[in-house]
């Protein structure tokens, strides 16, 4: 079921597209197959503000989800 393409080495098709999207781009950080990473430009960085009040939103969703749960005190 499975055949060589091309290659001396087989391949799966994740290697493949990991090693073709290396070699076609010089950014590391740009390439098609990494999700929700960014390198942003210098000064353009996210305020850990935002991590903090992140944090407290999902705590506070947290907490008062949890305060429908029968059983509590």
């Amino acid at each position: 079921m499975s055949g060589q393409v091309g290659g001396p080495s087989p391949q799966t098709g994740a290697q493949a597209v990991v090693a073709n999207a290396v070699a076609n781009t010089a950014d590391p950080s740009r390439r098609p197959d990494v999700l929700l990473r960014v390198r942003r430009e210098e000064g353009h960085e996210i305020s850990a503000w935002w991590m903090v009040g992140a944090f407290v939103g999902v705590s506070a969703a947290v907490i008062a989800l949890l305060s429908f749960v029968p059983g509590g005190a």
